[in-house]
């Protein structure tokens, strides 16, 4: 099949998808935290999020690592063959390669090759809408393309318009494309520098009415954006697809309590996170490290949900956030109308140390009980003052009422007597004489 066929075909005027090879190498003697299968299947996934063709999918069993191919010759040879048979341009390898690997492999199945690094910075980089994320994305791109002497992605950003400035093939131009990448990754941590000012700008701004921040983590494609448009009754992009969302987006939501807060919805995590990644959406994930509670929003319906769990915590421990948050994380066993009456009752004895939702972002099942229990926990951080404010001072007694919940009041002759339950942000700016400032 021609990628261009004869004839008028205007109803369809989009090239077809190039096609693909996705191989997850199942390396002996090396830890993994979950199953060969269910590894190439998320592979196959994160294949699939860049609308690329995967034509045929395989596990290639490793019993000692090649230092030229990372594959044995016998897999190397499977992959050619595949290729040639189906017309495959791209093999996706489902590991992180050095750059001596990639070009090996290259040259020997004679297709276009992209590690797990690779192809995630693919997704971030046709995901990412804000100008953050696009800047983010970019310096990350770069870091990681900087090490390799073949030119990385140049098919697909030709698909989506991409800048291409990478040059010919020679050993020159190769010197003159890391001088570019150089001064390229000097602009944008100077442009990176003044967004997070911007941010921390906002933040401040923000704290002035200090909501408290709810943040939404969990793995990716787990349902996130689904459970936070029904919260909010936004229109958040929310497809089933791994990194559907990479942008921060934060939305005010009322508690059945009436309290505010700010719901934010953020980055899904995957296992074996470019270190790239981590470290250029840390501002991206300050949301999450600024937090006041934390949902863990969890497929229930996926058997790899144990491990993905277990993923999510270790990027929470990266950020430094599993002791001090670990107390204010409440686990919402999202999609939970794909998961069969008899089962349900058995999901509360796989977690234990956290508050426990069942809940379907899609059907809205469980969500009023979310609300609820968001609603308790932060409510259980908050302190409780008891305070005179004298009956002229109806600034005050607006902003009690406004910010906190008064639990009892005692109207007497000096003023009211009254016992109030704050934010911890709040108690602080009422200890300091702030509060109506």
């Amino acid at each position: 099949m021609t990628d261009h066929q004869s004839g008028p075909h205007f109803h369809n005027t989009e090239p077809e998808p190039e096609r693909a090879l996705v191989v997850h190498p199942d390396i002996a003697g090396r830890p993994a935290s979950r199953p060969a299968d269910a590894a190439l299947e998320e592979a196959v996934s994160l294949t699939a999020a860049i609308a690329l063709d995967v034509r045929h999918t395989m596990v290639a069993r490793v019993k000692k690592v090649r230092p030229a191919t990372l594959l044995g010759a016998g897999a190397v040879e499977e992959i050619k063959a595949q290729c040639v048979l189906d017309d495959i341009g791209i093999v996706i390898v489902d590991a992180q390669l050095t750059p001596a690997q990639q070009r090996n492999l290259e040259r020997a199945i004679e297709a276009k090759v992209i590690d797990r690094t690779g192809l995630i910075l693919e997704i971030f980089g046709e995901r990412a809408r804000t100008a953050e994320g696009r800047l983010q994305v970019e310096l990350a791109q770069l870091s990681y393309q900087r090490t390799r002497l073949v030119r990385s992605w140049t098919h697909l950003e030709r698909q989506r318009g991409g800048a291409g400035f990478m040059g010919g093939p020679g050993e020159s131009q190769i010197e003159l494309d890391r001088r570019m990448i150089d001064e390229r990754i000097v602009r944008l941590k100077k442009d990176l520098v003044e967004v997070q000012r911007t941010r921390t700008l906002h933040r401040s701004s923000r704290k002035k009415v200090p909501y408290p921040v709810v943040a939404l983590v969990g793995y990716t494609n787990a349902g996130k954006s689904t459970l936070f448009n029904r919260l909010t009754h936004a229109d958040v992009l929310a497809q089933d697809q791994l990194f559907a969302t990479l942008d921060p987006t934060m939305r005010s939501v009322k508690l059945p309590a009436g309290r505010t807060i700010i719901l934010s919805d953020t980055v899904g995590f995957i296992s074996d996170l470019p270190t790239q990644l981590v470290a250029a959406f840390r501002a991206t994930l300050e949301e999450v490290m600024e937090a006041d509670l934390l949902l863990h929003v969890r497929d229930a319906a996926d058997p790899d949900s144990g491990a993905q769990k277990r993923d999510v915590e270790k990027v929470l421990a990266e950020l430094g956030l599993v002791d001090d948050k670990a107390k204010s994380m409440i686990e919402v066993l999202n999609k939970s109308d794909l998961i069969p009456a008899d089962d349900l009752a058995t999901l509360t004895e796989r977690v234990d140390g956290h508050q426990l939702v069942l809940a379907s972002a899609l059907t809205g099942d469980g969500c009023n009980d979310l609300m609820a229990a968001i609603d308790g926990a932060l409510a259980a951080q908050r302190t409780v003052v008891e305070l005179d404010v004298a009956h002229a001072d109806g600034k005050t007694l607006a902003w009690l009422y406004r910010r906190g919940q008064v639990l009892s009041r005692e109207d007497r002759e000096t003023g009211a007597h009254l016992t109030v339950a704050l934010d911890p942000a709040d108690a602080a700016r009422l200890e300091q004489g702030l509060q109506t400032q």
